[in-house]
């Protein structure tokens, strides 16, 4: 029966500040992670600190730059890119995951991989070991999976050619020749491509992305993927979040996954300009024309604060707040909009029950783009004006600088960046930025772009140590993610990426220190760690 006027009951109130996150945090237990130059979150935090410029040439095995380029931009079915960042080679046993080796043609690379990514994170956690033994805390059947994922799977483009097939044999015989050797040719071309068989619906569905981490791994909880567009992995934040906060799971795996590289998506963005003509992506810089596309996958391991402190869990970082927000009607679906993105900031902060000034270090969505960097730093500079920021309180940075815009693994990426930093209590650096973007006041502003890994020192007037993230995706959708240090026992950290030290070595006279240093003597044999 449709409700009337008279038979509809009045909604309960709800008290929406004991479910703000600052009454409920949440803790980052475990990463893991497959990036550009980066095998493992390890290495991929190494090259954050060592400043890497990780992107390259595009290689052979993910399209021909013969076949696709051409540097004029309005050239039909080309692109004027040449570069890009890709994830490493690494090794996958089908078996390891139960699954028959004769099914990978038909399963794409985001399934596969993310299988690898996940058993890893669940080692960093510390919640399975290597030996596929759970730690006591740990419970699989209150485990779940969301990831974000965005756009086009890459198993779907030569599923699809192979549908082209009747559109060849027309243009075959079109041109003379016969139904016997036009027969051959579609032969020849459908041999190309991976075959329509039963696994591969499955295959190449990027839900079951989620789906096969949670199957392969035996978990009980939620599975299922999110595709909020560049701003994916910050909306898988959100639902797993929210699992842990109304109690329907107590670990989740989160963030994002992307290894969309192909000639395909290069077109999308080719066509709508968004792609660097100087091959160069260069946040906040006066010389940014455009971001690179790379690929990715970053996940975290997420728990409740109070049950990991009571575990012992190691704990990265806590997520002390997130916003989100739609840019409502404007003059384009992708053009960025401060209006809105000022929303997403303003209910993170709120979520968070802190003012925006007391964060110290912000990792934005900035991929690049003149317009895109100029309007999120408007929205984020307004925000730290009227919360009383004083000028260059803030370090401003984007990993994509190292790793291009890997889309739906992008704002995973930002996190790990952001929870790693203040682990480690540091400043990651950001590079390409030689002159900082003409459209922003940078003299004047709350926020500086940091373009050097530093010591990260507490400012005594400050709680504890903040970051913040950002990621906002076509369609007009924003997400914003507030961290802070973990104060809790540090005297087993180890830290995850090699350092320079510098030593002194003594001796009492010069011939000695000569025969010192010719000896290459190790530390403590008359060297002493400056």
């Amino acid at each position: 029966m449709p409700k009337t006027a008279q038979s509809a009951r009045p909604s309960e109130p709800v008290d929406l500040d004991s479910r703000r996150l600052a009454r409920n945090p949440i803790a980052i237990v475990g990463l893991s992670g497959l990036y550009p130059m980066a095998r493992n979150h390890r290495e991929y935090w190494q090259n954050v600190v060592d400043g890497a410029d990780c992107s390259s040439e595009v290689p052979a095995s993910r399209w021909s730059l013969d076949d696709y380029y051409d540097a004029d931009p309005t050239a039909p079915d080309r692109t004027y890119a040449r570069r890009g960042a890709f994830i490493p080679d690494v090794e996958f046993s089908p078996l390891e995951f139960g699954m028959p080796p004769n099914q990978l043609e038909v399963t794409s690379t985001m399934q596969t991989l993310s299988l690898g990514v996940a058993r890893d994170l669940l080692r960093d956690a510390g919640a399975r070991d290597l030996a596929g033994n759970d730690a006591d805390w740990y419970d699989a059947g209150r485990t779940g999976v969301v990831l974000g994922t965005t756009g086009p799977v890459p198993l779907m483009h030569p599923l699809a050619a192979r549908l082209s097939t009747p559109v060849l044999r027309e243009a075959a015989l079109s041109c003379g020749l016969s139904e016997q050797d036009a027969d051959e040719i579609i032969r020849r071309y459908v041999s190309a491509y991976a075959p329509w068989e039963e696994n591969s619906f499955p295959g190449l569905l990027a839900n079951v992305v989620a789906g096969r981490v949670a199957n392969r791994l035996d978990l009980g909880g939620l599975n299922t993927t999110v595709d909020a567009a560049c701003a994916a992995s910050l909306s898988a934040v959100r639902l797993a979040i929210a699992e842990l906060v109304d109690g329907r799971a107590d670990t989740m795996i989160t963030g994002g996954v992307d290894t969309e590289n192909t000639i395909f998506i290069y077109m999308c963005f080719s066509k709508v300009s968004a792609l660097s003509k100087s091959d160069t992506i260069s946040p906040f810089s006066d010389d940014a024309d455009g971001t690179l596309l790379g690929e990715g996958i970053g996940m975290l391991a997420l728990r409740r604060l109070a049950d990991a402190e009571r575990d012992g869990n190691r704990i990265y970082a806590v997520i002390r707040g997130l916003g989100s927000s739609s840019d409502g009607r404007f003059k384009s679906i992708y053009a960025p909009r401060a209006e809105g993105q000022r929303v997403a900031l303003d209910r993170a902060y709120a979520d968070a029950e802190c003012t925006a000034d007391s964060v110290e270090l912000f990792e934005a969505h900035a991929t690049g783009t003149a317009v895109g960097d100029r309007t999120e730093l408007d929205a984020l500079g307004g925000l730290l004006r009227d919360a009383g920021g004083e000028r260059h309180h803030a370090a401003l940075g984007s990993v994509k600088s190292q790793i291009g815009h890997t889309k739906g693994a992008a704002g995973a990426a930002s996190l790990m960046k952001l929870a790693l930093g203040l682990y480690h209590k540091v400043l990651p650096p950001t590079i390409n930025v030689d002159k900082p973007n003409g459209g922003i006041d940078f003299n004047d502003a709350p926020f500086y772009v940091n373009i050097a890994n530093r010591p990260w020192i507490r400012d005594p007037h400050r709680p504890m140590r903040r970051a913040a993230a950002s990621a906002m995706g076509f369609g007009g959708t924003n997400f914003h993610v507030v961290l802070e240090e973990h104060t809790g026992d540090r005297t087993d950290l180890r830290v995850l990426h090699r350092t320079a030290q510098a030593y002194l070595w003594h001796a009492p006279d010069v011939p000695a220190l000569l025969e010192l240093l010719r000896s290459d003597a190790p530390a403590g044999d008359g060297a002493v760690p400056a």
